[in-house]
């Protein structure tokens, strides 16, 4: 028996790159993964992947800074798959930037899709966890947070800055109730970071050599299956922390 068997996962931005690795590895383990995203062809290659090694995932389109909407979708997918016992909190769009280029609407954009959203998102999610005895929420955050030089990432370290205090207060007020939340801080080979490798080789190769383990992380294989850890009961004990799995580069004090 799989030890997610009958357990249910949100997972937010899972069209491609992380998200999509999370949900694979999820999967992997009998999560029945309900994948959400902006654009429905990229949710059906995920389901799709997910579908070809035996799971169960289907898709559920939203634009997460709609966040009316985040409530009746959550429902929506309880009465769908079942309950919900897992929310992955990875989809953000935002600007990065020098702050005196960044417009009032940018910068906001970032904390609409990030903790804004998140916080939508883990309220929506809490009645649910709480009736099936627990749950595990893992919200991304950056190592931008932390960057000794946080200089055009300002906007970006801000919004996952309040993303990581939030979590640590879910932690501590919804304990009782079974709910873990944790937060992880990933480096991966994401499309976006793929594609500045390929335009900026250099400066890629510079970048690498100041992570300690020698290289970016794999989705699914290094960002996915340590999420999987996490929500499982091997961990049961941990809730409130910030996690970087960043090979290494980053110090978390």
């Amino acid at each position: 028996m799989n030890t997610l068997d009958d357990k249910v996962a949100i997972v937010t931005g899972a069209g491609q790159g992380v998200g999509q690795g999370i949900a694979l590895a999820l999967a992997s383990e009998g999560a029945s993964i309900a994948v959400l995203g902006r654009t429905e062809a990229k949710l059906e290659t995920t389901c799709g992947l997910v579908r070809e090694r035996g799971g169960r995932a289907e898709p559920f389109a939203c634009d997460v800074a709609d966040l009316d909407a985040i409530p009746a979708l959550v429902d929506a997918i309880a009465e769908r798959l079942g309950g919900v016992d897992v929310l992955v909190n990875n989809a953000y769009s935002g600007k990065y930037g020098p702050l005196l280029e960044m417009s009032d609407a940018d910068f906001q954009k970032g904390f609409r899709t990030g903790p804004f959203a998140a916080f939508a998102f883990m309220k929506a999610c809490h009645p649910h966890m709480k009736a099936r005895g627990g749950g595990s929420i893992v919200n991304l955050v950056t190592s931008a947070m932390v960057r000794w030089d946080p200089a055009t990432y300002g906007a970006y370290a801000a919004a996952k800055q309040a993303l990581r205090s939030l979590t640590r207060t879910a932690a501590a007020e919804w304990g009782p109730d079974g709910i873990r939340a944790n937060s992880i801080a990933p480096h991966a080979l994401s499309p976006g970071l793929k594609r500045w490798a390929d335009a900026f080789p250099e400066a890629a190769e510079e970048f690498r050599k100041t992570i300690p383990l020698g290289y970016i992380g794999d989705c699914e294989q290094d960002i996915g299956r340590a999420v999987l850890a996490l929500v499982q009961p091997d961990l049961r004990y941990l809730t409130g922390a910030t996690i970087p799995l960043d090979g290494g580069q980053a110090f978390f004090g």
